[in-house]
C-alpha cells in the first residue's frame, strides 16, 4: 500500500486537468484575450436588463420601428405603466433612448447589436421547441 501525500496528490490532479481536452479541435483559450471584469461586469448588466419577457418583446418591437409608449402598449397588451417601468430600465441599461416630440416620446434601439442577442436568444429557444 503506497502513501500518497497531499503535494503528490495536487501534482498529480494538475497533470490530469492540464490533460484533460473539453474541446477537442478547439485551440487552448490564449489568455490574452481574457476580457477584463469591469467589461464582464457590464456585459451581464446588460443581459439582465434584457431578461424579462416584456423588454425582450418591446426589443422586436423597437428592431421592427420606433414606438411610442401607447404604440408599444397597443401591440404588446400590456398596460401602460408596466410599458413606461420596463422602458426605464431598457433606457438606463443603454438599450434605448427616447426622442421627444411634441408630447410624446419616441422610443429606438440604441444600436442593431443588442437586437441580435434578443433576436438570437429567441430563434435559439423556438429551435429547441422543433
Amino acid at each position: 500500500m503506497s502513501t500518497v501525500t497531499s503535494e503528490t496528490a495536487s501534482h498529480e490532479l494538475q497533470v490530469a486537468a492540464e490533460q484533460h481536452d473539453h474541446s477537442p479541435g478547439r485551440p487552448a483559450p490564449d489568455p490574452a484575450h481574457r476580457r477584463p471584469a469591469v467589461t464582464l461586469g457590464a456585459a451581464g448588466d446588460l443581459l439582465r436588463a434584457l431578461a424579462a419577457p416584456v423588454r425582450i418583446a418591446i426589443v422586436l418591437e423597437l428592431r421592427a420601428a420606433d414606438r411610442c409608449v401607447h404604440e408599444l402598449v397597443d401591440s404588446l397588451g400590456v398596460a401602460q405603466p408596466l410599458i413606461s417601468q420596463h422602458l426605464r430600465v431598457l433606457k438606463s441599461a443603454g438599450v434605448v433612448y427616447g426622442e421627444r416630440h411634441g408630447r410624446e416620446v419616441v422610443y429606438r434601439l440604441v444600436d442593431e447589436h443588442l437586437s441580435h442577442i434578443v433576436v438570437d436568444a429567441v430563434a435559439h429557444v423556438e429551435e429547441g421547441d422543433r
